[in-house]
C-alpha cells in the first residue's frame, strides 16, 4: 500500500500560513478591544453591555481579553491557550448578534462573523504558533 504525501513546498508553506492566521486573528482581536477601549470608551462599552442584561464588569474583562489576547496572538505567546481563552468572548459576541440575523451587514451586525472567528480560533488552537514567535518556549 503506498501513502501519498504533500508536496515539499506545501509542508514548507504550512508553518507560515499558520503565522499568517495567528497575526490576522491577533489584529482583529486587538482592533476590536481598542475600539471598545478608545472609540465607545469604557463608560460606554459598560453601558452597552449592562444595556444587554450583562454586568458591567464583563466589559472589562472583555476588553482585557481581547487586548492582551491579540497582543499574545501577534508575539505568539501561548497560542493555544490564547486561541481557546479568547473563544468564550466570541461566543458571547455570536449571542448579541444572534438576533439581527446571518449577515454582518445587517442593522446591528449579524451572527456569522464571530461564529466564523470562534472557527478560526479553534483551528489556530489545533495548529499552534506557526513561525515567527517571540519565544518558542512560550509558543
Amino acid at each position: 500500500m503506498t501513502t501519498l504525501s504533500p508536496p515539499a513546498t506545501a509542508t514548507s508553506l504550512q508553518p507560515h500560513a499558520i503565522s499568517l492566521l495567528r497575526v490576522a486573528l491577533g489584529v482583529m482581536a486587538l482592533a476590536h478591544g481598542s475600539l471598545k477601549l478608545f472609540v465607545f470608551t469604557l463608560p460606554g462599552t459598560v453601558g452597552y453591555f449592562e444595556s444587554l442584561g450583562l454586568p458591567g464588569f464583563l466589559a472589562y474583562l472583555t476588553i482585557a481579553a481581547e487586548i492582551g489576547g491579540g497582543a499574545a496572538l501577534l508575539l505568539g505567546v501561548y497560542t493555544r491557550w490564547v486561541s481557546l481563552a479568547l473563544i468564550p468572548v466570541l461566543l458571547g459576541a455570536t449571542w448579541v448578534h444572534l438576533g439581527n440575523g446571518w449577515m454582518f451587514s445587517n442593522a446591528g451586525g449579524g451572527w456569522e462573523f464571530p461564529v466564523f472567528w470562534t472557527l478560526a480560533l479553534i483551528v489556530q488552537a489545533g495548529l499552534g504558533s506557526g513561525r515567527g514567535v517571540l519565544d518558542r518556549r512560550f509558543a
